[in-house]
């Protein structure tokens, strides 16, 4: 396939930046506000398009892959996640996809790192005591107490370059590093890590302080840190999630918080189709949880890249080259993932 100014329709606004290089090179269309397009409006903006780019917010389901019009050949994910798209339902439309692995790894394990600190150090809780009351009760042996970070041991679930990045940073404030994944790591890096793998989940977490996600959402992955694997985890531990909120029983991790069983969560991801569940918002309120609105990703630099990828992912396909990010549906091939 070779067009000399493909055309394409983007669904969300991207940085200036990023619009303007698209406007240079494609054929663009966007919505002039930013927001959430339902089915019908994505169908409409793809009329006569080559390229559809999408974002996690869109749902691409089998039933929207066989309303689009056929001069769609190419999605393409403007994120590292894709769970939003049906992959198979694409695949077999002959539809080739895309998305932008790589570029978050540096800020979503920033992320991770932040949130670890904040949660046992109770940040979040003591940064509103003075914005609440203007007041500050003064210095006290017994105030704000939190729980040190030195000396825990750090469970990361998925060892990818997120999972080693985090690890890296978490080695340096003495954490312990201990993961499982998919794939053992070689000798060199769990040296340099000084990191103990588990063959088991389910073992891991029992011997852990802190458990935090970095796996891909996977049909073996969702739920993997189910009510099974909380109630296995130690008296007072926490749960960190900077990845897909599908990967933790949600109600579970409730549960466990309410009953006193887990010391808390510091989640950038939950469950909100139907609302954010008011038991976690009240667990954020009392100061037992951290949430935070999706912002593992949310750096210029990092949506700057992923504009950039997106654009090259686009280049190759309308040149007749294989994109280099492209993803397919399990089973067929290796899958670009970060």
């Amino acid at each position: 396939m070779t067009l000399s100014r493909p055309s394409i329709f983007v669904t969300r606004r991207l940085p200036e930046q990023i619009e303007a290089r698209m406007a240079t090179l494609f054929d663009m269309s966007c919505k002039p506000v930013d927001g959430v397009l339902s089915a019908d409006a994505i169908v409409a903006g793809a009329e006569g398009r080559d390229v559809l780019v999408t974002s996690i917010n869109d749902t691409i389901d089998a039933a929207l892959i066989a309303r689009l019009p056929p001069t769609v050949k190419l999605i393409a994910q403007f994120g590292n996640g894709y769970d939003n798209i049906d992959i198979e339902a694409a695949y077999a439309a002959g539809l080739t996809v895309t998305n932008t692995p790589s570029v978050l790894t540096e800020d979503t394990a920033d992320m991770a790192v932040m949130l670890m600190l904040a949660l046992p150090r109770r940040l979040v809780e003591g940064a509103g005591v003075l914005p609440k009351t203007g007041e500050w009760p003064g210095w006290s042996p017994t105030w704000m107490l939190g729980r040190r970070l030195r000396g825990k041991a750090l469970g990361i679930v998925g060892m990818g370059r997120i999972g080693t990045a985090v690890a890296t940073r978490a080695k340096s404030f003495g954490l312990a590093i201990h993961y499982f994944s998919r794939h053992r790591r070689p000798p060199q890096v769990e040296e340099a890590l000084g990191a103990t793998y588990w063959d088991t989940l389910d073992e891991m977490v029992g011997e852990v302080d802190i458990v935090s996600l970095h796996t891909p959402l996977t049909r073996a992955t969702q739920h993997i840190l189910n009510a099974a694997r909380l109630s296995r985890m130690r008296q007072d531990a926490w749960v960190v999630n900077v990845s897909r909120s599908e990967l933790v029983d949600e109600a579970a991790l409730i549960a466990g918080i309410e009953s006193g069983h887990l010391s808390g969560a510091a989640l950038d991801v939950f469950e909100n189709r139907n609302g954010i569940d008011p038991r976690l918002l009240q667990l954020a309120r009392d100061n037992r949880v951290v949430l935070t609105a999706h912002m593992a990703s949310a750096t210029l630099e990092a949506r700057l890249e992923m504009g950039e990828t997106v654009i090259v992912n686009i280049r190759a396909f309308i040149d007749g080259a294989q994109p280099p990010h492209r993803v397919l549906p399990e089973g067929r091939g290796k899958l670009a993932r970060g």
